[in-house]
């Protein structure tokens, strides 16, 4: 019979076979989810032994995982920004990059501001809702063209107990407009930004598992950036922000689209990685 170090010591060393990242976290992470525990609890049991249904649901989660299945598929949630939110394959998973996003926000405003904010494909509802639960007095916004994602951000709102200052639409941005009476403070968004070149390139992780429609724009990575730039003229008040995620080596291009459309006091923040990864600016 397997001990929980048994079963994490084999499960790592599968895992680095099939050229999974991090073989041993994964593997303790998918353990702690079959026995109910905290990941650091296992060290406390590693003589514990697995019985037969725990041996054959791990093993089964271990499969997904060395399919390149993303981890938080398989445990259907992941944290951000101090929270948690459930996911599935209808929306693209929260990281840990985009928290800078949010995080800037948090930072260009008192907590107290009665402030009205657009999240422009919302997905899993993680940026919306956490700046919700940081602003109290806030109206936030999410928009997105999947129903089936703000079914996820809907049970994600409840989870993390923002029902009363945040809300969720269905709407294209690339093909719907905005009221133009209804005006924001803040529009933020992590927009699709992979071109359609380099999306066949993507890790299995992203292109097999996550959805499409989150990751590329089928153009050249930069058609989101154009349509919001240009629809938030309209909807953002006077000296109204704009924080944008974006990709690698495309902050020059996203700087001279929000320069065309009136957006001054540009800033470019990096990521972890030194990457630069988000933009503001200002509405002239």
């Amino acid at each position: 019979m397997l001990t929980v170090l048994d079963a994490i010591n084999l499960s790592a060393d599968y895992l680095k076979k099939k050229n999974i990242e991090s073989p041993r976290i994964n593997a303790e992470h998918l353990l702690s989810h079959v026995l109910k525990r905290k990941r650091l609890e296992l060290y406390l049991s590693f003589d514990k032994p697995l019985n037969e249904d725990e041996t054959n649901l791990y093993r089964e989660l271990i499969r997904r995982r060395g399919t390149t299945e993303p981890l938080q598929y398989i445990l259907g949630s992941v944290e951000f920004y101090g929270l948690e939110f459930h996911v599935t394959r209808d929306v693209l998973i929260p990281r840990p990059e985009t928290e800078i996003l949010v995080e800037k926000i948090i930072e260009s405003f008192d907590k107290n501001s009665h402030l009205k904010i657009l999240d422009i494909g919302t997905g899993s509802g993680n940026i919306a809702i956490s700046l919700a639960k940081n602003f109290d007095n806030a109206e936030v916004t999410g928009i997105d063209v999947s129903g089936e994602a703000l079914k996820i951000a809907k049970g994600n709102s409840g989870l993390n107990k923002v029902n009363g200052n945040v809300k969720f639409e269905i709407l294209d941005v690339l093909n719907q407009n905005f009221n133009p009476e209804v005006k924001y403070d803040v529009i933020v968004s992590n927009p699709p930004y992979v071109s359609v070149k380099e999306y066949p390139d993507l890790r299995p992780e992203l292109n097999v598992y996550e959805p499409r429609i989150a990751l590329t724009d089928e153009n050249d990575g930069l058609n989101f950036y154009r349509v919001i730039s240009e629809k938030s003229k309209n909807i953002l008040k006077k000296d109204g922000q704009i924080f944008l995620e974006i990709g690698q080596g495309q902050s020059d291009e996203i700087k001279n689209i929000l320069e065309k459309n009136k957006f001054s006091d540009i800033k470019i923040f990096k990521d972890y990685s030194d990457i630069e990864r988000v933009i503001t600016g200002a509405l002239n």
